[in-house]
């Protein structure tokens, strides 16, 4: 038997050994640094500012304006000419009701008005006679009241003629039914081959236009006359009374509204003022019937500190924040908020400025214990 595997054996543990040998009082790679560093939270320094203060109440979108198409005239919906849940332009075509007999009955009121128009001349040229003849005393004057009550009668046979022709056309334009106004429409609430009309004016479908928006929503009383006076006085951030929506995500809706200041009245139940607002949707983004928060300024506040919500925490003790300190390490600030300014908490008590504020990382941090501060990325 060969001796090599032997000496190959020998080779691979003084290879082994010397690879495991290592300088004394050289760390190990799982040692280096001496420990976990801290965590890292990202804070904000605050400052005493001027601010609004606002307050949120829930509200419901609505479209500015709505129309019911309906059928006008009885007859059988031979087709549809829009694509359910498009754009219309007022006065666009939409539905087609059979029209036969609807033309039918115009050539009749129309071919009624000729018959009325012929009897009228007769009625005329029998009068005209009539009237050369009493004045020669050639007939009685009983012969001639006739003759001017039958005149009268053919005109007014005439008249009543024209206005069936003008029903009947004007029914006629009916079978074509179009867009009242400009909107998105639904969809259709009749099928092709239908009978509608019959008897009363079938819904056939729903326009809306909500380019802008509404949004209806209700205020107390007291919040709604803080807004009123500082309207009045002309401060500038209430003056302009820009109101903010919050969806049902939790997302700011992008543009800004504003308020309506229209039909106001206290509800003598619950002490709050109706109000509406209203909100550019030039994508179609907000939808009549939708929930939403609104958020609209009611005074504002001067030399505050704010700080984002998510930064303060509540608990059976009240509310509090957590603070980077000087010395590198977290520590707990008992607070007290007066209202919302936005999305922040307007802070009056437990601040003064320069505190440097943890607003992201809260959870990763215990009171006392080490933390990295890095500046608020995003807001």
């Amino acid at each position: 038997m060969t001796p090599y595997p032997a000496y190959g054996f020998v080779f691979f543990l003084m290879v082994s050994t010397l690879a495991g040998c290592k300088p004394s009082g050289e760390p190990g790679q799982g040692e280096m640094g001496g420990g976990m560093p801290p965590p890292e939270v990202e804070v904000i320094t605050v400052a005493p500012a001027n601010v609004p203060h606002t307050v949120e109440a829930p509200g419901r979108l609505q479209a500015v304006r709505t129309a019911e198409v309906r059928a006008r005239v009885e007859g059988i919906l031979e087709r549809r000419f829009y694509m359910e849940g498009s754009e219309v332009k007022a006065g666009q075509v939409l539905f087609q009701i059979d029209r036969r007999t609807l033309a039918a009955t115009a050539e009749s009121t129309r071919a009624a008005l000729a018959k009325a128009k012929a009897q009228a001349l007769i009625a005329g040229q029998g009068f005209e006679r009539m009237q050369a003849l009493v004045n020669t005393k050639a007939i009685s004057k009983q012969e001639f009241d006739q003759a001017t009550a039958s005149k009268a009668q053919a005109d007014a046979d005439v008249a009543a003629a024209q206005a069936a022709v003008t029903r009947a056309g004007i029914d006629l334009s009916y079978a074509t039914v179009t867009a009242p106004i400009s909107g998105r429409i639904g969809r259709a609430l009749i099928t092709e081959g239908a009978l509608v009309g019959n008897g009363q004016a079938t819904p056939l479908a729903i326009i809306e236009q909500y380019n802008p928006i509404w949004v209806n929503f209700s205020q107390s009383s007291a919040d709604f006359i803080n807004l009123r006076d500082a309207v009045k006085q002309g401060r500038a951030v209430a003056s302009k009374a820009p109101v903010h929506l919050i969806l049902e995500n939790g997302q700011e809706y992008k543009q800004p509204g504003k308020l309506l200041f229209n039909d106001l009245a206290v509800d003598a139940a619950t002490g709050s003022v109706g109000l509406r607002a209203e909100f550019p949707n030039p994508d179609r983004d907000l939808l009549p019937g939708q929930f939403v928060t609104v958020r609209l300024p009611v005074a504002q506040v001067g030399n505050v500190i704010v700080v984002p919500q998510r930064a303060v925490q509540s608990s059976s003790d009240g509310q509090a924040v957590l603070l980077a300190g000087a010395d590198g390490k977290a520590l707990s600030r008992p607070v007290k908020t007066g209202g919302l300014s936005g999305g922040n908490w307007i802070i009056t008590e437990g601040l003064k400025g320069g505190e440097q504020v943890i607003v992201n990382g809260v959870q990763k941090v215990r009171p006392g214990a080490p933390v990295k501060a890095v500046p608020l990325k995003g807001d």
